[in-house]
């Protein structure tokens, strides 16, 4: 297909990003070309929109940004036979090598050289995009698509969530973005018998009630471990999923978690986090994870089937839709913390 299309460009190294009209990318003979019907904002696409240090060290201005979305093939390489036109698609984002010791052993999810669509390539802020066809996710039909253009940042939560037994466990979520807020609904319909949200927002808070926290702790008003340990007879909570990346908040859920617990990191501080390992960590035998992307395709399996049992209704966190040209105002409300997930539509 030839011809231009509209897309959000992060045009400099700087704050900001342009709206512009750009080629409709050409797809080889292994990828398809998808037209996008739904892609919403990440927390990955802000640091990058605020241009903050991890960006600057990671990105190639002039690109199109945004990795995730959902949409329809339009167009099929000739060596593409796993998925066709016509198809409603989502996409794993993570393009890894297949050569590496952990693609070989099948740990796709960490591959060495993974490249991520919309930070080391072009990304699906715009009308159309290209992407290799062993990444793309097919989508039920009657899957909305404002749905199914979270699907990914869900599959991070999917991932930290149940990278452990959670059934009748206590779990806090720390950190209530958009993928802190799924967690909570992720942990609750594993079988969490306690779910604890903590955050500094009021609207995500109440965002995460909505999506099923059994309590939730505004750690501006309170001592988040003074108050997990009444909850919990003071003996700690079994699971954290960290998702603040706040030095703060994180050395709180170390301090919170009972002994022999779990605490699964998928946040990304912006610089070292300083934790009392000795007496945190050592002595309570804690296993602590780091959390990296989704299991591929493992995750995306078990996100489909929570979506489609409806164990896991994502639609209280969808909070925003706006058209392409009003990005400016979807990214400020991200910036802001009041919204959940703000969908933009091509």
């Amino acid at each position: 297909m030839n011809g231009k299309m509209k897309a959000i460009v992060k045009h400099h190294r700087g704050y900001g990003a342009e709206l512009q009209m750009v080629d409709i990318p050409q797809i080889k003979e292994d990828e398809v070309l998808i037209k996008v019907k739904a892609t919403s904002i990440c927390g990955t696409d802000v640091h990058i929109y605020t241009w903050d240090e991890w960006s600057e060290s990671r990105v190639n201005p002039p690109y199109v940004f945004g990795h995730e979305f959902a949409g329809e093939i339009v167009e099929v390489g000739s060596k593409v036979s796993n998925v066709a036109m016509g198809d409603q698609v989502s996409a794993e984002t993570h393009i890894v090598c297949y050569e590496c010791p952990q693609c070989l052993t099948g740990d796709y999810h960490i591959c060495k050289n993974t490249k991520i669509i919309g930070v080391d390539t072009h990304g699906c802020f715009a009308e159309y995009v290209a992407l290799p066809a062993v990444n793309v996710w097919k989508n039920p039909k009657d899957m909305p698509y404002d749905v199914a253009s979270v699907q990914e940042p869900m599959g991070n939560a999917v991932h930290t969530v149940l990278a452990g037994d959670v059934a009748g466990k206590t779990v806090a979520v720390i950190g209530c973005g958009p993928i802190g807020i799924m967690a909570v609904g992720v942990a609750k319909a594993a079988g969490a018998s306690q779910v604890i949200a903590v955050d500094l927002n009021e609207y995500r808070l109440d965002l995460a009630t909505k999506m099923g926290a059994t309590t939730v702790i505004n750690a501006k008003e309170n001592n988040p471990v003074d108050l997990v340990m009444e909850l919990t007879d003071g003996n700690g909570v079994d699971v954290i999923c960290e998702m603040s990346g706040h030095p703060i908040a994180m050395n709180q859920g170390f301090k919170m978690v009972t002994n022999g617990g779990r605490v699964s990191i998928l946040s990304l501080p912006v610089r070292p986090v300083e934790l009392d390992i000795t007496n945190d960590i050592v002595f309570k035998g804690v296993t602590v994870q780091g959390i990296t992307g989704r299991k591929m395709y493992t995750t995306w399996q078990q996100v489909s089937r929570l979506l489609k049992s409806g164990q896991v209704d994502v639609k209280p966190m969808i909070t925003h839709h706006f058209p392409l040209e009003d990005f400016e105002k979807g990214f400020d409300l991200m910036i802001s913390g009041q919204c959940g997930k703000v969908v933009l539509q091509p």
